[in-house]
């Protein structure tokens, strides 16, 4: 009997549809929020800074062909040959009317060495005239697209301020993979509120959704959210993973209880340590997965080793599937 591989990784899936190394460049589009502009509330949610994410190529002051340009020339020297995917990152990149987005989309793909697309989005920010739009441009390019869920829990996204219920994440999960669109969603673990038995159960929760990928990130306080002001005002609503190795343990109970073939792209997400208040690890990415990879052999663990099929059991094949 073979010895099954710890998770599904995000280069090993990309090499299913590139025959070339591929690295994404973050772009800002100068997108706002519907939880920001007063549509659905202001502010945003409560624990985002988008500085936390913006590389210095990546200001809105500049278009997205320099935005691109930029990161390309970060990147060539390391790998000359590398192509890349345009990855509209800052905010809702799905809030705007529709000819306005297939030109940012667009001029992005008329840029050298851009081989496709990845939207990061809200579940509540995907019109059907959009979702039609890219379903037939799908068929010319690499597109995913890149949901927030963060929580399954309404509670929990009603605290943070997200203005949108899990329900909407499914429908527009389901809606999108129907559309055969790469599907990926974004989960944050920590949350106030959430018990450690919530969150592993939620890796279940997610595993009936035709997800291709999922981006897992502890929960980090940054300074100048209003997160942060919650934190110094009730310390003790929060469990912040101060201990590196106990966040570790966490996520390897999240993904045995993880759907088996849903690729797993991140763990943890790294902020300037100028804006980081806590937990604050002094590891690299690579070290982190390093260290969660040596625990894994430790535990016996696996991916979906402790997933369990729902009685509506979700078939995939070539990234298409069916109920």
């Amino acid at each position: 009997m073979s010895t099954p591989i710890l998770y599904n990784d995000f280069p090993t899936f990309l090499r299913k549809y590139f025959s070339y190394k591929v690295q994404k460049i973050s772009l800002n589009a100068g997108f706002t929020c519907p939880n920001r502009d007063g549509t659905k509330g202001w502010g945003g949610c409560t624990y985002c800074n988008n500085q936390t994410f913006n590389p210095d190529y990546c200001r809105t002051e500049k278009s997205i062909t320099t935005q691109l340009q930029e990161g390309k020339y970060f990147f060539a020297h390391k790998y000359p040959e590398m192509k890349y995917l345009a990855y509209f990152q800052a905010y809702t990149n799905t809030y705007a009317e529709l000819e306005g987005l297939k030109r940012k989309y667009e001029e992005a793909l008329k840029v050298d060495g851009v081989v496709g697309l990845v939207i990061g989005t809200r579940p509540d920010c995907m019109p059907e005239g959009l979702l039609h739009y890219l379903e037939e441009l799908n068929k010319h390019t690499f597109l995913m697209v890149e949901y927030g869920i963060e929580s399954t829990c309404d509670k929990t996204l009603q605290r943070i301020n997200r203005g949108h219920t899990y329900a909407e994440t499914v429908e527009a999960v389901e809606r999108t993979a129907a559309c055969g669109i790469l599907t990926g969603g974004h989960i944050i673990l920590g949350l106030p509120g959430e018990t450690r038995e919530t969150m592993v159960e939620q890796a279940g929760i997610l595993s009936q959704l035709p997800l291709s990928t999922l981006k897992i990130h502890q929960l980090q306080l940054i300074r100048g959210t209003r997160m942060a002001h919650e934190y110094a005002e009730a310390p003790n609503d929060f469990h912040l993973f101060t201990e590196v190795d106990e966040y570790i343990d966490l996520v390897i109970d999240y993904i045995e209880h993880l759907r088996p073939d849903m690729v797993v792209e991140r763990f943890v997400s790294q902020s300037p340590k100028e804006l980081l208040i806590a937990p604050d690890w002094g590891l690299k990415n690579y070290e982190f997965v390093a260290r969660l990879q040596k625990r894994m052999k430790e535990r016996d663990a696996y991916q979906g080793k402790k997933y369990k099929d729902s009685e509506k059991r979700i078939i995939f094949a070539d990234d298409k599937f069916t109920t």
